[in-house]
């Protein structure tokens, strides 16, 4: 199952920026004017600290990918605290180099600096919000939901309407529609979620929750209609279908709200 797109775009922009930010540093490793005898040692300062930082944006890029493939939350989190961490030394490694630049340096140099610190400006901006999204996992929780506990109590109710209208095949016709109304409409219902965990449109998931508030509304006005008639008030397969649908709902709610959620996390980022 694929993360959202507003988190696996997140991901793309990380892994583009660490990338340019690499291509910089190894500019101002070998973009420079060959340095007379007297800047030899001020350039193998310079070299180390490049060096450490291209480390450094390698440990957080590889970290901050963890952080969003990871399973479970605390999993998540530890490779985001990595990845912080690693972020951190590199702007500690970027004010140093500065500070030697600054002290002995061609304006080429200090210009590629100069570059590379826009660079991570942005770099952090997206590293910031693609950590917020990975620790929450919201996406993936959803989804976790939905294909497991969820897709579980529909297939329980289902099963139990099945069992229902097997068993009332001979009623009177309004309990056979009315029986398989609640069926039609639960599996409609169940239908929806994926698309909504998927939907990164606010307008889009609106129409969808408007969609599932209809088929809520038919579900339970069919079984309440089952349930208002005395002799199948206490059906067996009626009672778990309710039961079912109980669940099914409570998880419904969890679900959609974990896919609002990630999509106002996924917004956040465009102020």
């Amino acid at each position: 199952m694929e993360v959202k797109p507003g988190l696996r775009d997140l991901l793309w922009m990380g892994a583009g920026a660490a990338v340019l930010l690499v291509i910089v540093v190894v500019m101002l490793i070998f973009g420079y004017d060959r340095s007379p005898t007297e800047r030899l040692e001020l350039r193998a300062r310079r070299v180390q600290l490049v060096e450490l930082m291209r480390y450094s944006l390698a440990a957080a890029s590889e970290a901050e990918k963890s952080a969003v493939l990871a399973v479970t939350d605390q999993e998540s989190q530890s490779f985001a605290d990595q990845a912080r961490a690693a972020t951190t030394e590199v702007e500690r490694l970027r004010k140093a180099l500065g500070e030697l630049l600054a002290a002995g340096a061609s304006q080429k140099e200090k210009d590629l600096l100069a570059s590379f610190s826009v660079a991570f400006i942005e770099y952090q901006r997206v590293d910031h919000d693609l950590l917020a999204l990975a620790v929450r996992n919201t996406n993936l929780k959803a989804f976790d939901l939905a294909f497991g506990p969820a897709a579980q109590a529909s297939k329980e109710m289902d099963s139990a309407l099945s069992r229902f209208l097997t068993r009332h095949s001979t009623s009177p016709q309004k309990v056979l529609l009315g029986a398989a109304g609640a069926r039609a409409a639960a599996l409609r219902l169940a239908t929806r979620l994926a698309p909504h965990i998927a939907e990164e449109s606010d307008q889009k998931m609106d129409a969808m929750e408007a969609l599932m508030a209809e088929d809520d509304r038919e579900v339970r006005a069919a079984l309440d209609a089952l349930d208002a008639q005395p002799d199948l008030r206490t059906d067996p397969d009626l009672a778990s279908a309710r039961s079912g649908y109980s669940r099914f709902s409570e998880l419904r709610t969890q679900i959609v709200a974990l896919s609002r959620r990630t999509r106002t996390c996924a917004r956040s980022r465009h102020p």
